[in-house]
């Protein structure tokens, strides 16, 4: 039978698992992430529709005594829910040469999908205090980042023609900004055209001296060529 309360009841649950959803895709969109409002919204009202299906198990079941084999457990709906929402967190992490980004959106996607579970279930005070502790954590921590220094690994490509060899010059350069650390080097020699290409490893905190250094590297004579490239973390 048709009851007009409860539909309306599970209309505001799908409703409220919307906006909160949306809420924290709107960081994200904001951000410049793939998974945004749109994607958010979706996670939330699907998690909370699955629990809402879930809750409402017993009841298509209920006619069935004991002696049916049929066997039922609410939260079965709900944890898959939660182990699906791994393949898309998976498709929202990129891994690059020195970095993997995507992490915080395929946390925010898992946590969406917690909160649309809480909301079906009716758990709206801890799906509403959620949001909002994590769109304080993603507004505010992310000018925190500014506060603690940690280590970025490049990769300096410095192509020289000729056959000299300004390898002393480059180190008096980097000598002179102790913020920097050369981890390793590689040079390749060719001879038609003669020219020198070096590949250096450095690790440094997060500076803002890069012009000085590159100005100071240009003015290496034979220098034809600067390249900058991210460099894998050890």
């Amino acid at each position: 039978m048709f009851d007009l309360q409860s539909s309306l009841l599970e209309l505001g649950k799908l409703l409220l698992a919307a906006l909160l959803g949306g809420a924290i895709g709107f960081e994200r969109e904001t951000h410049g992430q793939a998974a945004g409002v749109r994607t958010n919204i979706l996670v939330g009202v699907g998690a909370c529709l699955m629990m809402i299906l879930s809750l409402h198990m017993e009841e298509i079941f209920r006619h069935l005594n004991a002696d049916s084999t049929v066997r039922l457990d609410p939260g079965r709906i709900a944890s898959y829910a939660i182990a699906s929402m791994g393949f898309l967190g998976a498709g929202a992490i990129i891994k690059g040469k020195g970095s993997v980004r995507g992490l915080t959106t395929a946390a925010g996607l898992w946590l969406v999908t917690g909160i649309g579970l809480s909301v079906g279930a009716g758990l709206i005070f801890p799906a509403v205090s959620g949001t909002l502790l994590s769109l304080i954590i993603l507004y505010k921590m992310r000018r925190m980042k500014s506060l603690f220094s940690r280590d970025i690994y490049s990769i300096i490509i410095l192509k020289f023609s000729g056959m000299e060899c300004p390898l002393e010059n480059i180190k008096k350069i980097f000598s002179n900004f102790p913020e920097l650390s050369i981890q390793g080097m590689n040079f390749y020699q060719s001879f038609s055209p003669p020219g020198i290409t070096y590949r250096i490893r450095i690790m440094s905190k997060e500076i803002s001296h890069w012009r000085d250094i590159m100005k100071k590297l240009s003015e290496i004579p034979g220098l034809t060529e600067i390249s900058w490239e991210e460099g894998s973390v050890p």
